[in-house]
């Protein structure tokens, strides 16, 4: 690869990694195409250089910000119990930039183009897949429903903590969600002492 057409793929990822970013903040319509250029460094004139339109950034956005999430550890924790705890913690929560973008862009993507929606759909097929794997050994029933059920609470319940005014509540609803999900899947010290 030449010099110009590695600056070009830095430039075309800095780009991606900007809206990634600014769309999980301000939502797929929140920011324009000109104010990602310009947080990138670049004039809007550039843009078709790297993108057909708007709507192939979105996707491509779309795509780093599920690379990100894995890479930031969000989706590798070891036990199904950490998982819970990790995605519905304040920390998630307050760090809506670089956290989860399923749930930062849910209803955004339901307006969206296939192509984004079809990205979308690729993440949250692996984040089922995921739980249903870190269900513990025994677990009764049918684990697809039950990760759709802990995924869907993971992101109404982020959703609902960052909306709401009042610190107090949000905490509550991470904290409530939280140890509900995780009293679905008793340890075995658990069930031990209730038998």
């Amino acid at each position: 690869m030449g010099y110009s057409q590695a600056e070009k793929a830095e430039t075309h990822h800095r780009i991606v990694d900007v809206a990634s970013r600014r769309f999980r903040e301000l939502g797929l319509d929140g920011i324009s195409v000109a104010d990602i250029m310009k947080e990138a460094g670049l004039t809007v004139g550039g843009f078709y250089k790297h993108f057909d339109s708007r709507d192939e950034l979105v996707a491509e956005a779309l795509a780093a910000a599920c690379e990100q999430m894995e890479e930031s550890g969000l989706t590798s924790q070891p036990t199904l119990k950490k998982s819970i705890q990790t995605y519905l913690s304040e920390a998630h929560r307050d760090d809506i930039t670089s956290g989860c973008p399923i749930s930062a862009l849910v209803n955004d993507t339901a307006r969206s183009t296939d192509d984004a929606r079809e990205v979308y759909t690729e993440r949250v097929e692996a984040s089922l897949a995921l739980l249903e794997s870190q269900m513990p050994e025994g677990t009764e029933g049918n684990r697809r429903a039950k990760a759709m059920l802990i995924y869907s609470a993971y992101v109404g319940a982020l959703g609902l903590s960052r909306a709401v005014a009042d610190p107090k509540l949000s905490r509550q609803i991470l904290n409530s969600v939280s140890s509900e999900l995780i009293s679905l899947f008793p340890t075995k010290k658990a069930q031990a002492a209730a038998a």
